[in-house]
């Protein structure tokens, strides 16, 4: 499976991601790409975000790499719809399109590949992003930290330690 991601657009649907970007651009870029990267810790599909590069003249590179998650920025004269589109008709049904924008979800579909709505995705990458442990979280603000790891022994003892033990309490 490869999933196609319209970054700005999974961007401003993510409350989170969205606050950063409006606070700086390349932070919420990079908070995204975090998550993408903890996602596919759990689910090792082949994921590739598209964003628009179309007067950002700070993008230097219309390609990169990062923790195994393919970035593609667009070229001046075309648009991210545009570079998904392309994508999308090499891969075919192999092809999951995350955006929210309705022509790039129709086009998607027309084409044989599925397309899952941006809020969506995102309550799925949150998810992904709570049980991965090396995902950089804030901690809660009430103190209490999610867990699954078992506290106490690890193993119950004996019927007759437990004896044991109930005697001293007494004592």
């Amino acid at each position: 499976m490869h999933l196609i991601i319209d970054g700005y657009n999974l961007i401003r649907q993510c409350p989170d991601l969205s606050r950063l970007d409006q606070q700086d651009l390349q932070s919420g870029r990079d908070a995204l790409i975090d998550r993408l990267r903890a996602y596919k810790r759990h689910r090792p599909h082949r994921i590739t975000v598209v964003f628009d590069g179309i007067g950002d003249p700070y993008l230097q590179r219309n390609r990169d790499r990062i923790g195994g998650i393919t970035i593609i920025y667009s070229h001046a004269g075309e648009t991210a719809d545009q570079v998904i589109s392309r994508i999308v008709a090499g891969d075919g049904p192999e092809a999951v399109v995350v955006s929210s924008d309705r022509a790039v979800m129709t086009d998607a579909q027309r084409r044989g590949a599925a397309a899952i709505p941006a809020p969506e995705f995102a309550g799925r990458l949150e998810m992904a992003v709570a049980m991965d442990p090396n995902a950089e979280s804030p901690p809660p603000s009430d103190g209490w930290t999610p867990t699954t790891k078992k506290r106490g022994p690890h193993r119950r003892r004996s019927k007759k330690q437990r004896r044991e033990q109930r005697r001293i309490r007494k004592l």
